[in-house]
């Protein structure tokens, strides 16, 4: 059985992460009228990433943000940001609307950066 306190944080995970989403895809949507895709998602993630690591340390995990932690976050998000990369293009490559590849790449990558974002930023028993 799942404990109550992960289902808690995962709910938390999925507010910063709607967040993130709505900042990122707001800036693609603008960007893909100007520059390839993939160049317009990672814009928009960086810009997502920004307030993303404050808000997933204090409110999804309740944790206090440091170097390591910081520098776990980054990694995380660069694993991810390479996952949605190679979706975007997989979905663009079999013709799915360049206004919609990003949906079903950020239904696949956002349950895999949760699992990615808690083992480098939650450590057992800790919090703010």
């Amino acid at each position: 059985m799942i404990e109550k306190e992960k289902l808690i944080e995962f709910a938390r995970f999925g507010i910063v992460g709607s967040l993130a989403i709505a900042i990122q895809y707001t800036i693609y949507l603008f960007l893909i009228n100007y520059l390839n895709e993939t160049i317009a998602n990672t814009i928009g993630y960086i810009v997502s990433f920004c307030c993303n690591f404050l808000l997933t340390t204090y409110f999804t995990f309740k944790v206090k943000p440091n170097k390591k932690r910081a520098g776990g976050f980054a990694f995380s998000h660069l694993m991810n940001w390479g996952i949605q990369t190679l979706l975007l293009n997989l979905f663009l490559w079999v013709g799915v609307d360049k206004v919609w590849a990003p949906w079903p790449m950020y239904a696949i990558s956002a349950p895999i950066n949760f699992l990615f974002v808690r083992f480098f930023v939650k450590t057992k028993g800790e919090s703010v």
